[in-house]
């Protein structure tokens, strides 16, 4: 079981040498560290090294949860990553987060259930406007190429013997276009 850190700091002008040491002290083998606004969730690359250095197991060591995390969606998503991956989290300062306990665990647990139940709410509000949208005529997907009429007419025109390539040259779209026309 080893013991991975991550630190950061929110400004290129800050300093992470404070969450080093302690990280370090907590018997880090390994530290990752970056300046980057936690804002940001794109190009948190030390994050991306650390996760692909963490092994079923291990613990990721942090001081403070808001060095990995700026928002509740943010840490749902974290989260269930360290899970799938059978990760531990610890955060020093918040005594609470260290799912190396049963009480972390739990607590572990209890956020895993809220980033569920929130993916199907989401799920759940899209599929009804998904089916009010179909109750109020809305097509979904690409507008078809051809309308019902020429797809009448290239049915007709093919039993005669023009080829699918003939007929998609004249009506402007690719043969497989014409091959779903006549074989809905």
């Amino acid at each position: 079981m080893a013991r991975i850190g991550y630190a950061r700091v929110s400004s290129t002008d800050q300093n992470f040498d404070g969450q080093i040491e302690r990280l370090q002290a907590a018997g880090c083998s390994k530290i990752f560290a970056e300046k980057l606004s936690g804002k940001s969730t794109n190009g948190r690359h030390e994050l991306t090294k650390a996760f692909k250095a963490l092994r079923p197991g291990d613990v990721l060591v942090i001081t403070k949860l808001d060095r990995l995390a700026r928002s509740i969606r943010d840490l749902l998503s974290i989260i269930d990553q360290l899970r799938a991956g059978g990760v531990m989290l610890k955060a020093l300062e918040d005594s609470w987060l260290d799912t190396t306990s049963p009480h972390g665990e739990l607590i572990f647990t209890i956020m895993g259930a809220m980033a569920e139940f929130e993916r199907k709410l989401i799920r759940q509000r899209c599929e009804e406007g998904i089916s009010r949208a179909k109750a109020q005529g809305k097509q979904f997907g690409r507008p078809a190429a051809l309308d019902a009429g020429q797809r009448r007419k290239i049915a007709e025109r093919h039993a005669n013997g023009e080829s699918m390539a003939g007929l998609a040259l004249e009506y402007d779209v690719g043969v497989a276009t014409i091959f779903r026309a006549l074989h809905p």
